[in-house]
């Protein structure tokens, strides 16, 4: 420890383009403790080397691909200064300690980090480098905490981030969180490792001093990063409500499971009142065997009613897939792509959800016997168990599809729609939809982040 006051830095690799709540709520518990606070988000801003020299240094490790920079980064901090006591947090760091350890990262810290990083942050036992026994948090238990309102004036600017874009108008769009954790158990999530089925809320007066806080800062939108905006629907609500008393004008997008699109489908016209715009939804796939599988809780059937429901109620919806799997077939893919199109959904799904590949990273639990046949070794340094398709064409396919979708960045979703249609069909004769069923808007007026969802 050096100066009067520990020093901390905390740095983000990545975040699907959001300024870092996880940065800026554990910055307020420390500030509030006495530690000077550094924030570094690096999708945003280069490399300080003069964070190595922090007394803590901590990165939240939220993704897999933020997992994956964030390991290059812990090597130049190691090189730097070989003493940095290092630490990771969020729901990417429990699953990778082994290899996180081997970096030189003492301290792993799942979910609910903030009281944990303060105590590291303070520990008088660092002095003595080695003396402090490494953390890890008791699998599923996540502790319960008096959240404060974050604080973002160390992170860059909300202009510099992801922004709501609808025609012309590109929206300043800020990013909060009123709950952490979720009640379901989905086999592909990596919230389900850490939570198990937990779930913690964010009290309404701090969501609501958060967003009145980036509204003052330039925010004309805000999404809600909630794994399950609708895991406590009348908290949720009452959040919303708070944040349109609050902000008049502001509008917001949430992510919301089809069940709970069907179940709490009277909620739809609160959430447009109060200025949701945009639901993101983890349709995955329409195959009821695949769903099965993964454990999603909603049927292919249901998938059509929750297109139905936020339609009516005047919300746009944003669906997201897990597009190839072990037990994806050509002939699957290709209804994947009619399913959208007869849906009118084709303007509303991010290109890149077209060559999404599921994920099996550590301690997921898909692992075991069903999955078995189609692994290769862990691979410690992608962070992933790969996995093979019993049909080496469907993985040429994803190969393939995944370029195409990286090609097309700029390109209009129905032109890139249609590139995948034809690339997919291409031992399957049939032409691409040309008359989606639905009422059919110009990609202009259907609400997007201009930074697309993946993992």
């Amino acid at each position: 420890m050096t100066g009067d006051r520990p020093r901390a830095a905390l740095i983000s690799t990545y975040e699907l383009g959001r300024q870092p709540f996880a940065l800026a709520s554990p910055a307020a518990w420390l500030e509030r403790a006495g530690v000077e606070v550094t924030c570094l988000d690096l999708s945003r801003e280069p490399f300080r080397p003069e964070v190595a020299r922090a007394d803590l240094v901590a990165l939240h490790l939220p993704m897999h691909t933020a997992a994956r920079l964030a390991m290059p980064v812990i090597r130049r901090i190691r090189r730097l200064n070989p003493d940095a006591d290092l630490c990771c947090y969020g729901l990417y760091a429990p699953p990778n300690a082994s290899v996180l350890r081997s970096l030189g990262v003492r301290h792993i810290l799942g979910g609910e980090f903030e009281a944990d990083l303060v105590g590291l942050a303070l520990d008088p036992r660092r002095a003595s480098r080695g003396a402090l026994p490494a953390r890890s948090p008791a699998p599923g238990r996540p502790p319960r905490l008096r959240f404060v309102p974050p604080l973002r004036t160390g992170l860059p600017p909300l202009g510099r981030y992801a922004a709501l874009c609808r025609g012309s108008v590109r929206r300043v769009t800020g990013y909060t969180e009123a709950s952490r954790g979720c009640r379901h158990h989905c086999r592909h999530c990596p919230v389900v490792p850490v939570y198990q089925g937990q779930l913690r809320l964010v009290p309404v007066d701090v969501v609501v001093a958060d967003v009145e806080a980036q509204v003052r800062a330039g925010a004309e939108h805000v999404t809600f990063g909630d794994p399950d905006f609708f895991n406590a629907p009348g908290h949720a609500l009452r959040v919303a409500e708070g944040v349109a008393r609050a902000c008049p004008g502001i509008t917001y997008d949430v992510t919301i499971k089809v069940e709970h699109l069907l179940r709490h489908a009277a909620a739809l016209p609160r959430l447009r009142d109060t200025g949701c715009l945009l639901v993101t939804s983890a349709f995955e796939s329409f195959d009821d065997r695949i769903l099965a599988r993964l454990d999603k809780g909603h049927t292919g059937r249901d998938t059509e009613r929750a297109v139905a429901l936020c339609r009516a109620a005047g919300i746009a919806l944003a669906p997201t897939f897990v597009a190839f799997t072990p037990w994806t077939t050509r002939e699957g893919y290709c209804d994947l792509l009619a399913e959208i199109a007869r849906l009118g959904l084709i303007d509303h799904v991010a290109p890149v959800q077209l060559a999404i590949r599921l994920l099996v990273p550590a301690g997921s639990h898909l692992l075991g016997d069903e999955l078995g046949p189609y692994l290769d070794p862990y691979d410690a340094a992608r962070l992933v168990h790969p996995w093979r398709h019993p049909d080496p064409e469907m993985d040429r396919l994803a190969e393939r599809i995944g370029r195409l979708a990286a090609r097309h960045r700029t390109a209009g979703r129905r032109e890139v729609f249609r590139d995948v249609w034809r690339l997919a069909h291409r031992h399957r004769p049939g032409p691409p939809p040309r008359k989606p069923a639905g009422p059919r808007r110009r990609r202009s007026e259907v609400p997007y982040l201009d930074e697309p969802w993946y993992c």
